[in-house]
């Protein structure tokens, strides 16, 4: 699931904000996104209708206050951390995926739909060769590596322990950044007269940075 991004220096990261910012716009002119909404783009995006189950729990990931809208503070803090956080905060995040009920542990359970749905995207937009493990062969394995008191669920330091121990374990685990990013989003070039770059960016700081 997870791979290496290339960091953009300080002046690209102030031009790209802005374009992510442009996009999210033209697509969501209320600055709001709906989950109907991310799925449809998402499903665009990868050109698979099998996505739809796992976009639904990226939103769900998205959706820090839980109140089933995303907007662009929600959306930037996500994308800049899972490109420029350390390896413990994007396994916090992808922690956070996996968590469905948030109670802070994940069961086999949670792991296994989160799988399935990722393992469906995969195959229906032939993201990546199939697996030769199945799903549930893939969770198994997982559970058997993390689950070091063996009580039947990952605890937030199992999961990021284990993750940092195990190079495809955390492969498997790690969120991909571009699953997330607006550019799977359809966009085209349109006048924001109201949207000044310098608020943006003073609002980049503010979110990224407090």
């Amino acid at each position: 699931m997870g791979q290496a991004a290339v960091l953009p220096s300080r002046r690209e990261e102030s031009s790209e904000l802005y374009q992510w910012f442009r996009k999210f716009i033209h697509e969501c002119p209320s600055g709001l996104i709906t989950l109907h909404e991310f799925q449809k783009h998402f499903c665009d995006g990868t050109g698979a209708r099998g996505s739809a189950e796992y976009a639904e729990e990226i939103f769900r990931t998205l959706d820090s206050n839980g109140d089933g809208l995303v907007d662009f503070r929600e959306y930037v803090v996500a994308i800049s951390m899972l490109i420029e956080g350390s390896a413990v905060e994007k396994l916090r995040w992808s922690f956070k995926l996996y968590d469905k009920d948030k109670d802070g542990t994940i069961t086999r359970e949670e792991m296994l739909e989160i799988m399935q749905a990722v393992y469906k995207m995969s195959v229906a937009a032939s993201l990546t060769p199939q697996n030769s493990m199945t799903a549930e062969e893939c969770t198994n394995r997982i559970f058997q590596r993390l689950d070091k008191d063996n009580n039947a669920i990952i605890s937030l330091v199992e999961f990021i322990e284990g993750a940092l121990r195990d190079d495809w374990i955390r492969e498997m685990l790690e969120c991909d950044p571009s699953t997330v990013m607006v550019e799977r989003f359809k966009y085209s070039t349109m006048h924001y007269g109201t949207f000044l770059r310098e608020d943006l960016l003073h609002a980049w700081r503010y979110y990224c940075f407090i």
